[in-house]
């Protein structure tokens, strides 16, 4: 049984449902059963379109329970619309049901974890081993997205911008648990890239594949993190810091700009680097003034007083930072940094340490923990 194959056909057989009347709750427990009976049949008598076949089964069980529930009763008269085998299209329906998981009705959290259980084809039991949470916490999550996602008309769907939005905090969920969100959200963005020629999807897709480029210098063995600028290179994955270059130079010759795009020309300059020393950061502070100018973010701004700060000298890196709120997440690591660089290692491991305290995970809080022992096991000398 080709498992891969029943994983790719999922997300538009629901999609085909859902488009011919069918709720997403009862549609995807339909499509759940043919999967079933397809693993059961198939190997002894595998169909000649898997898709229509799916496509069949999946609503003649939708219409068994719409008739077999009493409050489902109005659906009978879609009973003669039943499709027939044969080939079927699903790349619009696909792109589609990205676009209705990903709707704005729904939370963020909410909209992740129902692209990962109705396009992605994980379990529930998949995603909240990913997100460290209880299945039945998960279950419940998606199951009230369901119900959201159910008044919503297939074709008054969510925009490209939070399909975009979903797919990218999939990817920052980082690497946690029994599924790898990255690598998962790599492959819906692949997938979402085929089936739309959009700018922002291929700067998307060029920004995943050259932060995961650099995943296997980003840790230690013994789990902590590794600064950008003390990583292996030599561990970094050319091959995809290439593709993902070449995603983004088709991209940006489009001279449609967005902040996917600027963020990857942003990795790409890193990527680009021999050297720590050796990284253009006066090309990435300028990439990242475009970037203060597509999206007015506190958050760019920060990251723009590091970039200040290397190319320019910390002074210049703290002057930008001062004119930033201080409540924001990583003002004061960011601080801490700069004060280090600046010459001025107390102030420093007293902000580190700070810091270290308003850390939003375990490994983020070890590693300013031991910037803050280092140096101050370095005045102590």
């Amino acid at each position: 049984m080709d498992q891969a194959l029943l994983r790719s056909l999922t997300p538009s057989v629901l999609a085909v449902l859902v488009r011919r009347g069918a709720d997403f709750a009862a549609a995807e427990d339909a499509v759940q059963e043919a999967l079933v009976e397809a693993v059961r049949v198939w190997p002894a008598d595998p169909p000649r379109d898997p898709k229509g076949w799916l496509i069949t089964v999946a609503w003649r069980r939708f219409l068994d329970t719409a008739r077999a529930d009493a409050a489902r009763r109005r659906r009978e008269d879609v009973v003669d619309t039943e499709p027939t085998p044969g080939p079927t299209s699903g790349v619009d329906d696909t792109l589609a049901l990205y676009f209705l998981c990903a709707h704005p009705s729904l939370t963020p959290s909410s909209a992740v974890a129902l692209t990962l259980r109705a396009v992605g084809g994980l379990t529930t039991r998949q995603i909240a081993q990913a997100y460290l949470v209880p299945e039945a916490t998960m279950a419940q999550r998606i199951s009230r997205a369901k119900r959201t996602v159910s008044t919503v008309r297939f074709d008054q769907p969510g925009d490209v911008t939070t399909v975009l939005r979903v797919l990218y905090l999939v990817f920052n969920e980082g690497y946690t648990g029994a599924v790898d969100l990255a690598a998962e959200a790599i492959r819906l963005t692949r997938q979402l890239a085929v089936a739309i020629d959009h700018p922002e999807v291929a700067g998307l897709l060029a920004l995943m594949l050259l932060h995961h480029a650099r995943r296997p210098s980003r840790t230690a063995p013994d789990g902590s993190l590794v600064p950008l600028a003390e990583q292996d290179r030599g561990r970094w994955d050319t091959t995809a810091i290439a593709e993902g270059v070449g995603v983004l130079q088709a991209a940006l010759a489009r001279d449609r700009l967005g902040e996917f795009q600027a963020q990857a020309a942003i990795a790409a300059l890193h990527a680009d680097a021999p050297t720590a020393e050796e990284t253009d950061w006066v090309q990435i502070v300028e990439w990242y003034d475009e970037l203060a100018r597509l999206t007015d973010s506190p958050v760019v701004r920060l990251n723009r007083a590091v970039a200040v700060g290397a190319a320019d000298g910390a002074r210049a890196g703290l002057a930008a930072l001062a004119a930033l709120d201080d409540s924001l997440p990583r003002y004061t690591a960011v601080a801490a940094y700069l004060h280090e660089r600046a010459g001025d290692p107390a102030t420093a491991a007293r902000l580190y340490a700070e810091a270290a305290r308003k850390a939003a995970n375990l490994a983020e809080r070890d590693h300013l923990t031991r910037q803050a022992a280092r140096l101050n096991d370095h005045r102590r000398r």
